[in-house]
């Protein structure tokens, strides 16, 4: 397979903690020079991260709608490659070889796009991005409804939900079917064939679990193949609990300000056919989207009883709870049970 030209796209907002680490790992790349570039869409950032970017040879363009998903969008629409990898600010590629064995298995025209199979941690990492590498999610909730894309200590597993899945030696072969649920593939060193997105509704915002959706659902076959790379990627996702809250808090809010742009074709999703782009960000074919003038949050429940009604069958543990099942809820967590409604774990009361 000839070279392809590879485009780096890393959305930034005050991220200068970490992106100098993100961008020395991504110029040590064994790649040819001329056949990459690194493009950052920065959302106002004040402490120095443009000027970072700028000096590592990034081409920086703004971000005016501000969260990450709309960053990813605006790289790509000033991006050159044939090949866009989606590299964050708080990643760390853990090798020079990194970049070569993800873009591999885009040698069979059939695979779609590439993401790590695993997250590593160093040593010299804090605890929590210690964890959460072993863990293989970025939010432990992940792990009770099984929906993850890395590979996970705990079950020994990369997902839990059905997919059909062949070992090539280097990576696993995925075949995604539309209309199944899909792994949150799509993010933290995701790669991806330019050609691919023509079908995908990527502007203004990037919803990083959307895209293969999307591309499978204009399939002939209603399929598409992907590489699970074994090889790993660093996420310094936190490093403190005050700072999971509030990545947390960042992922509803924008959750909540932009799920129209998602909704079912006709009622949102920006509305009209697929946009495509070509080579430099010229837009082709559909509307500009649509955004919400404000976040419509959801309906407010009613608050709900926290204990087991006399009577009422024991609550069923969760299909994807089997520590739970074997040794019972972690010590300092009781069962908070609605009749007819979810089980729920409550903090013990003394």
């Amino acid at each position: 397979m000839e070279t392809p030209f590879v485009s780096f796209l890393v959305p930034t907002l005050n991220s200068a903690r970490t992106l100098g680490e993100c961008l020395r790992s991504i110029r040590a790349q064994d790649w040819p020079a001329d056949r990459r570039e690194i493009v950052v869409a920065d959302a106002g950032s004040s402490d120095g991260t443009v000027g970072l970017a700028r000096d590592a040879g990034a081409k920086v363009v703004p971000n005016g709608l501000r969260t990450g998903e709309a960053g990813k969008a605006a790289a790509a629409k000033a991006a050159a490659g044939d090949v866009f990898a989606l590299v964050d600010s708080d990643n760390v590629l853990p090798d020079p070889g990194w970049l070569r064995r993800m873009v591999a298995p885009l040698a069979d025209p059939g695979i779609a796009a590439s993401e790590p199979l695993r997250y590593d941690a160093r040593p010299s990492d804090p605890p929590l991005v210690r964890y959460f590498a072993r863990l293989g999610m970025n939010d432990p909730f992940c792990l009770f409804v099984g929906n993850y894309d890395r590979e996970c200590a705990v079950t020994g597993r990369w997902t839990e939900l059905p997919v059909e899945a062949e070992d090539r030696g280097g990576h696993l072969d995925v075949r995604l079917r539309a209309g199944s649920p899909f792994p949150t593939i799509g993010a933290n060193g995701f790669v991806v064939r330019r050609s691919a997105l023509a079908s995908a509704r990527w502007d203004p915002y990037w919803f990083d679990v959307d895209i293969l959706r999307d591309v499978a659902a204009a399939s002939p076959d209603g399929t598409v193949r992907v590489a699970k790379v074994k090889t790993g990627i660093v996420h310094l996702y936190c490093a403190t609990m005050d700072d999971f809250r509030r990545k947390q808090e960042r992922r509803v809010r924008d959750f909540l300000a932009f799920r129209a742009e998602r909704a079912p074709s006709g009622a949102g999703r920006g509305g009209g056919a697929p946009r495509a782009f070509s080579r430099g960000g010229e837009i082709r074919g559909g509307r500009a989207p649509r955004v919400p003038a404000r976040a419509a949050g959801p309906a407010r429940r009613a608050p709900q009883p926290r204990s087991r009604s006399v009577g009422a069958p024991r609550p069923r543990l969760p299909r994807h709870a089997p520590h739970l099942r074997r040794r019972g809820a972690p010590q300092g967590l009781r069962h908070a049970h609605r009749p007819g409604g979810p089980l729920r774990l409550a903090p013990m009361t003394t």
